[in-house]
């Protein structure tokens, strides 16, 4: 299943290569998607040329961090709950302030 829209990914790269242009500077982008399925959620603010995205992960365990995941292997995901991108999401801040608002809660409020 498709994930993301053209403009989306459109969004997600250019974070990454802005991201690549200046490697001495973490920017604090605001996220560009939120995935989600059962209690997993993830906050999307990049993705690379290896499909790899960046952004607040939180696998419904109660340690949601930032890191990487496959945007290939969440779109071939089979299982049960469906993975889905929540069409209506639109970023109220940067990552770093919800990574901060999930540490306290233990999970993404988003």
């Amino acid at each position: 299943m498709k994930l993301l829209t053209k403009e989306l990914e459109k969004l997600l790269r250019e974070n990454h290569k802005r991201q690549l242009e200046d490697p001495e500077r973490s920017i604090d982008f605001e996220p560009v998607v939120k995935i989600f399925g059962g209690s997993a959620t993830w906050l999307l603010t990049e993705l690379d040329e290896d499909s790899m995205c960046f952004g607040l992960c939180d696998l419904g365990l109660g340690f949601p961090e930032l890191g990487s995941v496959s945007l290939d292997e969440l779109e071939s995901y089979q299982g049960f709950p469906q993975i889905e991108r929540d069409r209506y999401f639109k970023a109220k801040k940067s990552l770093s302030q919800y990574a901060e608002e999930a540490r306290r809660h233990q999970r993404i409020l988003a």
